[in-house]
């Protein structure tokens, strides 16, 4: 397994897990759809974080929320 933040572009993954213990951020990343058995996809790596597509939305996720994440 592997975070978001090591994910390639371009490809889709499984969202594993969200490993974090605060209960906001997971609030938040459940918000946009984010949780266990959803696909994500990386559309591009900035300095900061990431841009991903879950769903039918694009979301720029920094550092901290991509590391949170567990992809297969």
């Amino acid at each position: 397994m592997m975070t978001l933040k090591d994910a390639n572009k371009g490809e889709t993954y499984i969202i594993e897990n969200v490993q974090t213990e605060d209960e906001e951020m997971t609030s938040f990343l459940f918000s946009l759809g984010c949780y266990s058995g959803e696909p994500i996809t990386v559309i591009s790596h900035l300095r900061g974080g990431c841009v991903v597509s879950i769903k039918d939305g694009r979301y720029n996720l920094d550092n901290g929320l991509a590391q949170a994440i567990l992809v297969q």
